[in-house]
């Protein structure tokens, strides 16, 4: 060994080397299993080519989707105290928590508020984050859902609501319950002011979130082949003892039983969004210039 073998040959390696490539180039349907590869499935919003399954995606890729060119302004979410119940069952509740948050920030909670344009409309969007400890609902969340319910209010905006969750966040126990009138109250704001409240159920659509502000949308769509129900389907199966229909609980199960409006694919969401705000808003003359670009979590 020598000093060509020790310090210049690394220092070549590293010049003509390969660039860093991503582990996750490609990606297998849930749906049929199909080999997806990640540049085309990102161009078709996640959802399969060859089956049409919707793969399930972030809270951030949620809202570029579904504004304006993507831009969009990021609501700060109200400080609360975290973990009052000093929860612990295998980890420190706190730590959970720090966990979720060096993936999706440090501010970051189970709810993404931004508001922005779709179409000729203001909009403000709460999206669940599914990645953050399940997208369940603890007091970060009613807080968050009522900050969103105002903020529309103040801009006059429409108040859209895209959930992703398993429902209450267990290690904030009957707190975590409490959320659900607090967002009811939130969606009644909204609709007090005569301004739309709006639903998009996504996969999974569970647990407390589906028993309450999930279910009160003057209009209510969703996605094909997501999950939506309060409990889960083997849990009703072994109460009731019978045998459950085919695609019970799936969107479109809900469709054809009146409790869901349209069922809508993905590409087509921001569009059918525009036509349902501008009829029930009205076209808005004099719109604002777009807040900001969306920034990268």
């Amino acid at each position: 060994m020598n000093w060509l073998t020790n310090f210049v040959l690394p220092k070549i390696r590293a010049v003509v080397g390969k660039k860093d490539v991503r582990d996750n180039l490609w990606k297998k349907c849930p749906g049929c299993e199909e080999m997806l590869y990640y540049r085309e499935l990102e161009a078709n919003l996640h959802v399969c080519r060859n089956c049409g399954h919707h793969l399930r995606i972030g809270a951030l890729e949620r809202v570029k989707m579904l504004f304006d060119e993507g831009l969009f302004e990021r609501l700060p979410l109200p400080k609360v105290v975290q973990d009052p119940l000093r929860f612990r069952d295998k980890k420190r509740y706190l730590d959970r928590l720090k966990d979720a948050q060096g993936i999706f920030g440090a501010e970051s909670e189970a709810l993404l508020v931004a508001s922005g344009h779709i179409g000729a409309a203001r909009a403000v969007v709460a999206a669940f984050e599914f990645g953050f400890m399940g997208g369940s609902m603890g007091l970060a969340v009613g807080d968050a859902m009522l900050a969103a319910a105002d903020l529309a209010v103040r801009q006059k905006a429409a108040l859209i609501l895209v959930p992703a969750s398993g429902g209450a966040r267990m290690q904030e126990g009957v707190l975590s319950l409490m959320q659900m009138p607090r967002t009811i109250i939130a969606a009644d704001r909204v609709k007090e002011a005569g301004l739309p409240y709006i639903v998009i159920l996504t996969d999974p659509t569970t647990g407390g979130v589906s028993a309450s502000l999930g279910m009160v949308g003057d209009v209510t769509l969703a996605e094909p082949g997501a999950v939506v129900g309060f409990a889960g389907a083997r849990v009703i199966e072994e109460t009731i003892r019978e045998k459950l229909p085919e695609g019970f609980q799936r969107a479109e199960y809900l469709y054809a039983h009146g409790m869901v409006d349209l069922v809508v694919r993905r590409p087509e969401l921001a569009q059918t969004l525009a036509l349902l705000l501008g009829h029930l808003m009205g076209e808005r003359p004099g719109r604002e210039p777009a807040l900001r670009a969306a920034q990268a979590s």
